[in-house]
């Protein structure tokens, strides 16, 4: 299905949906944060003054990083209705090719990208275990068996992603909403214990803290984030839910139940400082234990679900913007946009939480890993939405300046404060964000270098044409439709055709496939046709980045052209490009390397564009690299 045939769910339906897919990440957060704030190794004592000084950084946290930061001004910097750092990357690519900040701020996007990544890895494995980890407040004997129940639970939300999330997604707003009230009940009955923790409104009580705690209060900030995880979903899943839902579904639900939660487990702690091992658990009475950890694995699932689909999702951008080798991509609801399958994507992420699972075995563990790809991410996002603000909003440049470079300080100082547990399990985002970026980098680069090679040892389109003369070639029967990657020159399955086979085709059309800078692209405007001498047309069919390639679709729009094409009586000539080394790499061999092995791993053109396999005919071509 196109993107163009989604419809405008009610606003209702939509906030529902918002609380169910945008606000798992974050509506877990009080699961581990609280916990994590007086982690041992910041040597902080659950005192009157520390409990008020931390409760009042999460307070102004969530106030500034999410609800003014990214609910109110980064959600402006939308691409069509989409968000995310490919979104603002797609925006990055619009400004002038001579700008000497353009590919800086790109390649800035694509950080942001793989800290996303390390943030998808990283929240199911620490949601599920907290979850799980609730079982161990009822009995120590629980202990030995969280890690493979939390493994088991991981397992099976893999498995049943091929499945899709239609069916699911209806269950997760009435979860998510249940969730928000019970966590804000709980808050609110031990509120009632020490209503003094509201206190922590004042921001002087996070003001006094640091300077009574000095480097110990700076190293707590690293655990202060965790209550801002899923920030950046709010902003990635924009495009499903629209602005509004989010908005209405943050100020009139999540924000409320979330803050009412953590000053309840502030007002525990005050009133048992024996709860801070576990305060979330600790605040339900035992008899109504189970049935919590049971809402709480629900809902991590949920939140875990939804980074899941967002990796999909972000993918499928990379994908259609040239950022990565091509996946197979199953659409699995013909009637929700953005609802996709990527089993490739789908074990790698896999294994990749399996092994955090194992090898952290806790969410205390995990906790200092969880910081450093949350901080960096919004970093990143900060500075392209400040691009955004100059250049696209015309927001005066000492406004624009004032506003986010406030926010990059808050963001700095977080990312600082994370960076001190590196040593201790941050290096894992940091080592998994790099060699993302490596991938994707040299999969942009080599891609630049064979288009180069091919351009070389291409013709140009009219001289080609001129070439043709009556009888020569011989012209058969039929239509041809040839795979061209560039719009100007004459691809190489014609030229070696005319090569081996000394015929052409009665009709040749030469079919180029933009990707747009826009995540969708109308029908009016999908497909151009040009139509040369000879009987020559060269046809463009344009999709945005977040729309189902489908060739033969695209091609029966030609008719609107003048230009009939019935792909079942079609034959479609593609390219296949072999990769062999050269005695002068245009890059370090060990970076061809990884380019060859990521090029021969990609999915054939024919199932990424949805050719009828029996219809295609291979050009083979080896080409230097």
């Amino acid at each position: 299905m196109s993107s163009n045939d989604r419809t405008q769910a009610p606003a209702w339906v939509a906030t529902l949906g918002a609380i169910g897919i945008v606000y798992g990440d974050i509506g877990t957060s009080p699961l581990y944060a609280v916990q994590q704030c007086f982690n041992r190794s910041f040597g902080l004592a659950p005192t009157e003054t520390n409990l008020l000084g931390i409760l009042s950084l999460i307070f102004w946290s969530l106030f500034l990083i999410i609800a003014v930061k990214y609910v109110l001004i980064i959600m402006r910097a939308d691409n069509r209705g989409e968000g995310g750092s490919l979104a603002l990357v797609a925006m990055m690519r619009r400004l002038e090719k001579g700008s000497r900040w353009r590919g800086l701020l790109i390649a800035i996007g694509i950080l942001g990208t793989a800290l996303f990544y390390c943030d998808a890895m990283i929240t199911p494995a620490i949601s599920v275990l907290s979850a799980i980890e609730g079982l161990q407040v009822a009995t120590p004997m629980f202990d030995p068996y969280v890690v493979p129940i939390a493994l088991a639970v991981l397992l099976g939300l893999f498995l049943i992603q091929s499945h899709g999330t239609a069916a699911m997604g209806r269950l997760f707003g009435p979860i998510m909403v249940v969730w928000f009230l019970v966590i804000a009940a709980l808050g609110a009955f031990h509120i009632q214990d020490h209503p003094d923790v509201l206190a922590a409104i004042d921001p002087r009580h996070a003001l006094f803290f640091a300077m009574e705690n000095g480097w110990f209060a700076f190293a707590a900030l690293g655990a202060v984030v965790l209550v801002v995880t899923g920030g950046e979903a709010l902003y990635v899943d924009m495009g499903h839910f629209g602005k509004r839902p989010i908005r209405l579904a943050w100020f009139g639900l999540v924000l409320p139940s979330l803050l009412i939660n953590y000053f309840g487990q502030g007002a525990l702690i005050l009133k048992d400082p024996s709860a801070i091992h576990n305060p979330f658990f600790l605040m339900v009475p035992s008899a109504f234990l189970y049935p919590l950890v049971g809402l709480a694995t629900l809902a991590t699932v949920i939140a875990s679900q939804a980074v899941i689909s967002g990796v999909f999702s972000l993918t499928n951008q990379a994908i259609r913007l040239g950022f990565s080798p091509r996946f197979e991509v199953r659409y699995t609801s013909y009637q929700t946009v953005g609802q996709i399958y990527m089993p490739q994507v789908n074990w790698m992420l896999m294994v990749a939480v399996a092994l955090l699972v194992i090898g952290f075995r806790s969410s205390d563990n995990l906790g200092a890993a969880y910081g450093i790809a949350v901080t960096g991410t919004m970093v990143t996002t900060t500075i392209l939405a400040c691009v955004v603000a100059l250049h696209r909003w015309n927001w005066p440049a000492p406004v624009t300046y004032a506003v986010f470079g406030f926010f990059l300080t808050i963001d700095l100082v977080y990312f600082a404060a994370n960076s001190l547990k590196i040593a201790h399990g941050g290096w894992v985002p940091l080592l998994v964000a790099v060699a993302t970026y490596i991938v994707i980098s040299t999969w942009i680069r080599g891609r630049a270098i064979l288009l180069d090679r091919l351009r070389e040892e291409s013709m140009d389109l009219d001289a080609f044409v001129a070439s043709i003369r009556p009888g020569l070639p011989e012209r058969i029967e039929g239509t041809a439709v040839y795979m061209a990657r560039d719009d100007a020159d004459v691809p190489h399955a014609l030229l070696h055709n005319l090569k081996h086979n000394h015929v052409m085709h009665e009709r040749v059309v030469l079919l180029t496939v933009l990707p747009d800078n826009d995540p969708v692209v109308s029908n009016d405007e999908r497909v151009e046709v040009e139509i040369y001498p000879k009987r020559i047309y060269r046809v463009k069919v344009r999709y945005g980045f977040k729309e189902e390639l489908d060739v033969p679709a695209a091609l029966r729009l030609c008719a609107r052209h003048g230009l009939e094409i019935d792909p079942q009586f079609t034959s479609f000539f593609v390219g296949r490009v072999t990769l062999v080394p050269s005695d002068r790499p245009h890059m370090p061999r060990w970076r061809r390397a990884l380019f060859f092995s990521l090029a021969r791993n990609a999915r054939s053109v024919t199932d990424f564009f949805h050719i009828p396999p029996n219809r295609v005919v291979e050009m083979g071509a080896q080409i230097a690299l």
